[in-house]
């Protein structure tokens, strides 16, 4: 951080970025140097028609291994000086850079000589046995590692890069920068997931390309910046915690902030709305994962557990859409919901933009049609998730102008479309049920706001919603939803707070602890590599910041304040 600049533009990459690449293409080169030696001191004097040609090339080539050897540590050494924000001490990348671009180009000629020596036979200069099999190798091989390069160049290739967006004055000069910087978003999602194909894609992608633009198209932030400073937040906020913590042991206070008692907690609160009541439809919602949760959660014995319920295409029960070929999803669900057959009313594992898997079952024992909805786990679910701007919500009872989330929002009108038929059919069986509908994640979502559609007509129905993602619904309609819907978090739940303000949030926080650290980004990225399997040092606590204070700085005015308040006096 900040982005390179180099030949009069920016690019998708740091000057920090190039230590680990630069110490992997060491070896590389090191290897064609020795193996061009070999062939230089055992092939002998090379004495041929066009011997000039042949020496020029293999000469030249054990010389340009040499000097790229030579630029590659000197860009790993310059690229690791300095901290992730402070640029100076890594002025001379760009130099090595673009040196390093001249030495590809007189590399690629040199490979075209070879080419047409060794493997065309265009050059009347015979070789045989090791040396040719070796100068063929290098001639073949060097142009692999000069196409994953040209591919690197294309990815870090900005479009806008000529434009900095604290120049633009106007109002209309931001609006078509964030327009060409939305659908240059929209381009990299669609070659992402150019495997994926769907209805919907296109207007998912928009959504989401208008999302990221609006998140990054003020800051100078690449990938790898943003994994240093994830990795520094985590840091940072381990360390918060345990001064909070502290903090909180050597403050003596009378007033209780929380309390265990679940009778104070569900006071005013309707009675079904209980712990042992969440508890058991937590089962179904986490069941509705089917297969692929069994495997997550059990490992290899999750295929031993799976194997009983798994059957062939020739016993499909008719109730159960979209699983595969073996019913591994449904085998998980009947395992890890313990329902038979005979009670499930309908099984969906279709699964695209917009269309969210569902299970609908009869609870006998309670006598409750439930519904539940299966959270975030693949691609499509993604697009939804992520598809945020708010649009007009409408339902019987809700208040007039409500807002939801637009993807969630959508998933709730497909999912209905197919859900109110089977409903009719299970309540004209099954008079007595009462509705209940639970999910997980975004099933949480959809399962709110499939109740706040069907209340009207199921005026007695319940919602048990596990870790419903933030910013769903618009103030007044969530007070709506007090009275029917349960909504169940445990401890720091991340999708409990996901929305677009706390994104905004998350990128400035994470820009201000960049700031605040004293680390280059190479030694952040192999602390968190040591994070990931083992937990945090006490001292990477207070180590990695220059300053305790850069991290948090309470500001307060001068030490006395005098204040003067005018007021007029009473007459007499």
């Amino acid at each position: 951080m900040p982005a390179l600049r180099l030949l009069g533009r920016r690019w998708m990459f740091a000057s920090d970025d190039l230590v680990f690449p630069s110490i992997v293409e060491i070896p590389y080169r090191l290897a064609w140097f020795v193996l061009l030696a070999f062939v230089i001191r055992f092939s002998g004097d090379i004495s041929c028609d066009d011997a000039a040609y042949a020496r020029l090339f293999v000469g030249g080539t054990l010389a340009l291994q040499a000097v790229v050897i030579l630029v590659l540590i000197a860009t790993a050494q310059q690229s690791a000086r300095g901290s992730l924000t402070d640029e100076q001490p890594r002025k001379y990348v760009g130099p090595l850079l673009l040196c390093k671009l001249f030495l590809l180009l007189v590399e690629i000629g040199l490979l075209c000589m070879g080419g047409v020596w060794v493997i065309i036979g265009a050059v009347k200069c015979p070789v045989s046995g090791f040396a040719k099999t070796s100068l063929q190798s290098i001639v073949i091989l060097s142009w692999i590692p000069l196409a994953f390069i040209g591919l690197a160049i294309y990815f870090a290739y900005d479009p806008l890069g000529t434009v900095k967006y604290e120049d633009l004055q106007t109002p209309e000069e931001r609006e078509r920068y964030h327009k060409k910087f939305t659908e240059i978003w929209a381009s990299r999602l669609q070659w992402t997931f150019w495997y994926f194909k769907d209805n919907k894609m296109k207007e998912a992608v928009s959504e989401m390309a208008s999302l990221l633009s609006i998140l990054f198209r003020s800051s100078d932030l690449v990938l790898y910046d943003m994994i240093a400073g994830s990795i520094l937040l985590r840091v940072r906020q381990k360390r918060e915690t345990r001064q909070k913590r502290a903090a909180e042991a050597i403050e003596s206070t009378d007033e209780v902030d929380y309390t265990t008692d679940l009778r104070k907690i569900f006071a005013d609160t309707p009675p079904w709305m209980t712990i042992e009541e969440a508890h058991h439809y937590l089962k179904y919602a986490t069941a509705a994962y089917g297969g692929l949760y069994v495997l997550y959660r059990y490992y290899c014995a999750g295929f031993c557990f799976l194997l009983p319920y798994l059957r062939c295409c020739c016993w499909r029960p008719q109730h159960v859409k979209g699983d595969n070929c073996c019913m591994c999803n449904y085998a998980g669900l009947k395992y890890m919901s313990d329902i038979t057959d005979k009670d499930f009313l309908f099984v969906s594992f279709e699964n695209h933009i917009f269309e969210v898997p569902f299970y609908v079952i009869a609870e006998h024992e309670r006598k409750r049609i439930v519904v539940t909805v299966r959270g975030s786990i693949s691609i499509p679910d993604m697009f939804t998730d992520l598809a945020g701007p708010a649009q007009t919500f409408e339902a019987e009872g809700l208040p007039e102008g409500s807002l939801a989330h637009k993807g969630m929002a959508l998933g709730t009108e497909k999912t209905l479309e197919r859900l109110e038929p089977i409903l009719e059919t299970a309540f004209a069986e099954f008079s007595d049920y009462e509705l209940v509908i639970t999910g997980h994640s975004l099933g949480a979502a959809v399962s709110t706001l499939l109740g706040i559609k069907l209340r009207a007509k199921y005026p007695h129905l319940k919602v048990f919603a596990f870790s419903t993602p933030s910013g769903l619904l618009s103030r007044e309609a969530a007070r709506y939803t007090e009275s029917f819907v349960m909504t169940v978090g445990v401890g720091d739940d991340l999708v409990m707070r996901i929305s677009l303000k706390s994104a905004q949030m998350f990128r400035d926080r994470l820009i201000e602890t960049m700031h605040a650290t004293k680390l280059p980004k190479y030694r952040i990225l192999l602390k968190g590599l040591r994070y990931t399997f083992f937990s945090i040092p006490e001292s990477d606590l207070n180590s990695i910041w220059k300053s305790t204070d850069d991290i948090e700085a309470n500001l307060v005015g001068p030490a006395r304040l005098v204040r003067s308040i005018s007021y007029k006096c009473p007459q007499a």
